[in-house]
């Protein structure tokens, strides 16, 4: 039982008459027809009371008849959501991104919102090293990381560059200074993200290679508590630039430069290499070129092969 074939039969229900319903078809009489008489063979139901002329339905068409409304509609309405979804007035889109990304996302999604309202967002709180695999399960559409994906499955763009930042409270000794050496640092107390990370290694590396000592006394379990608790004047932080913007503005902490850590981390977002995107995901792609073009300097759209 096919779709045309419904259509026809409710083309002759409505009409009551074979003749009328072939014009309203821009088809010949016999072709409908015999249309009729193939699903009602099909279905081992008569279908229509031949005797009456005005095109009675029997018990058979009365129930085919809520049927083929049912399913006529459903086909209506996927095509006009296939319709809403090219033209972005709906559709669902979900990233993966760990605190430090969801960051970045914040003025690619402002952006996006304004040109697209209409598309839902869901950002999916993950552990960057979880990204990938999320990915590969489809349980996210896209994902954004600060490391480069060994899958080959995967292909990354380049969105954004970012570098570690040493931050200290406004009355830390070493507020006023311009520039410190890492084996001043010897003497701090740390307050370190308890998340493993390429970086963190990198930062252990670079204080065993001075022969410094790196003493994190308190470790957090997010780069929002590690801010407020330096804030507060408990020690000092090394974390993602991007992630202290605003508390460097508002001079809740200050940042300054250690000449042996010079750590850029690139962002990226990534998604299935052989992924057919979505309409929504496309969309959003194009807003983060558009604001690497506008924007330029730390923004990016760099594609990783």
């Amino acid at each position: 039982m096919e779709l045309f074939q419904l259509e026809t039969f409710l083309a002759v229900a409505e009409e009551k008459s074979f003749s009328r319903a072939a014009k309203r078809l821009h088809r010949t009489q016999p072709a409908v027809s015999q249309m009729i008489r193939n699903l009602e063979e099909e279905l081992g139901e008569l279908l229509l009371d031949r005797s009456s002329r005005d095109g009675t339905l029997t018990d058979s068409g009365k129930l085919l008849h809520e049927y083929a409304q049912e399913l006529l509609n459903l086909r209506n309405e996927a095509r006009l959501s296939l319709v809403e979804l090219r033209q972005l007035q709906k559709g669902k889109l979900t990233i993966a991104a760990n605190e430090y990304t969801s960051l970045y996302l914040l003025q690619v999604l402002h952006e996006f919102r304004r040109i697209h309202p209409m598309i839902r967002i869901a950002i999916q709180r993950s552990l960057a090293s979880k990204v990938p695999q999320q990915l590969q399960e489809h349980a996210a559409e896209l994902g954004t990381v600060s490391f480069r994906p060994e899958d080959p499955q995967l292909r990354s763009l380049v969105v954004y560059r970012d570098e570690l930042a040493f931050v200290v409270p406004p009355t830390h000794p070493l507020a006023t200074a311009s520039n410190v050496s890492i084996r001043q640092l010897g003497a701090e107390t740390f307050v370190a993200h308890n998340v493993p990370s390429p970086y963190r290694a990198k930062v252990l590396q670079a204080f065993a290679r001075h022969k410094t000592p790196l003493h994190m006394e308190v470790e957090m379990p997010t780069i929002e508590s590690i801010k407020k608790f330096v804030a507060m004047g408990n020690g000092v932080a090394l974390v993602p630039g991007l992630t202290v913007q605003d508390e460097i503005a508002r001079g809740d902490l200050v940042r300054v430069p250690v000449s042996e850590i010079n750590f850029e981390r690139r962002l990226r977002i990534v998604y299935r290499r052989h992924a057919t995107l979505s309409h929504a995901a496309q969309a959003f792609l194009k807003v983060v070129e558009a604001l690497s073009n506008t924007r330029q300097g730390r923004y990016l759209f760099q594609v990783e092969h």
